[in-house]
């Protein structure tokens, strides 16, 4: 096999960008979206890409990263993709061994992949034969906005905002001083609740701000956040993307106290509508399987489960 694993150039992102868009063909990116994080990744975690080139084509890339939403020193994501072309060939493998290689300094205890669906069969085998156990699934969920049909849902806002909530977008929050540090502390309570393999651990303001304010991806007038007097209770905000025309949904959750009280479905009401305006063909969003209040809002609005994507962990010492 006349393949060379070689560490990431800045001049390789174009390259990464076709081979992950041709192995995942339905979930595109960009080069700018791809730097823009790489650039404002968090610096206490650790993070590397690698590229495969055969005869001087890029035909594999692979990247190891750790999630300061739930950082641990010694665990770490990875992810993987071949040229379809290409796969079959050991390539997989060879940039596989390559990043185990480069992890042995940090002493890993736990490496896992989220990036392989039900229905990706090499991925499933692939992980499944170096060891790697089912953790948990997360359903993506897509909605069809132009069938859509708004009028069963006319009185839901009215009847949040009779409690004195109302539904605000970032744009229109522009004239609080203290929006972005109220929204990144409601994020952080928020994201506390939200199912993921690792115990929560919360974010700077910093590189909160220049993933959700600061980022390519923003849609002020589709951010939305629920508001009662002066306090932030919820949120729902969806992302474009700079290489699909669907839009992409975030976290739509709310605060504790304020739960059961129609406050999710109005905000995504309200998303839907944002959509429609804008002739939007279709919204995405996730949620882990388990998480039934949110995927019930999402099977009574029209939305339709696609294969449920699985992360694999692969325990390779015991904490203790």
């Amino acid at each position: 096999m006349n393949v060379q694993i070689r560490p990431f150039r800045t001049d390789d992102y174009p390259g990464i960008v076709e081979v992950f868009n041709a192995a995942y063909p339905d979930y595109p990116g960009s080069v700018e979206e791809m730097r823009y994080y790489d650039e404002h990744r968090d610096p206490n975690t650790q993070f590397e890409r690698f590229v495969a080139e055969r005869d001087g084509q890029m035909v594999g890339t692979s990247i190891y990263w750790q999630a300061p939403w739930m950082f641990h020193p010694r665990k770490f994501f990875f992810e993987l993709a071949v040229r379809p072309e290409h796969q079959g060939q050991s390539i997989g493998s060879a940039l596989y061994d390559r990043l185990m290689a480069e992890l042995q300094p940090f002493d890993p205890l736990v490496v896992r992949n989220g990036n392989v669906r039900e229905d990706m069969a090499r991925g499933l085998h692939f992980l499944r034969d170096r060891g790697f156990e089912e953790e948990m699934r997360g359903w993506e969920s897509r909605l069809d906005v132009a069938a859509f049909v708004p009028t069963p849902y006319a009185a839901v806002e009215a009847a949040v905002r009779a409690q004195g909530i109302e539904i605000r977008t970032l744009r229109e929050l522009e004239g609080d001083a203290d929006r972005n540090r109220l929204l990144h502390a409601l994020h952080m309570e928020l994201e506390a609740d939200v199912p993921q393999p690792e115990p929560f651990t919360p974010v700077s303001f910093d590189l909160w701000a220049e993933h959700t304010v600061n980022s390519p991806n923003l849609l002020p007038d589709a951010f939305l956040v629920a508001v009662h007097g002066g306090d932030y209770v919820g949120i729902s905000h969806m992302w474009s993307s700079l290489a699909s025309p669907d839009l992409q949904t975030g976290l739509t959750a709310i605060k504790r106290d304020y739960r059961r009280r129609g406050i999710a479905l109005a905000l995504k009401l309200r998303g839907i509508a944002y959509a429609k305006a804008r002739g939007i063909a279709t919204i995405r969003t996730w949620n882990e399987s388990n998480n039934r209040p949110m995927l019930a809002i999402n099977e009574r609005l029209g939305y339709r489960k696609q294969p449920v994507w699985i992360t694999f962990a692969k325990v390779l010492k015991d904490e203790t």
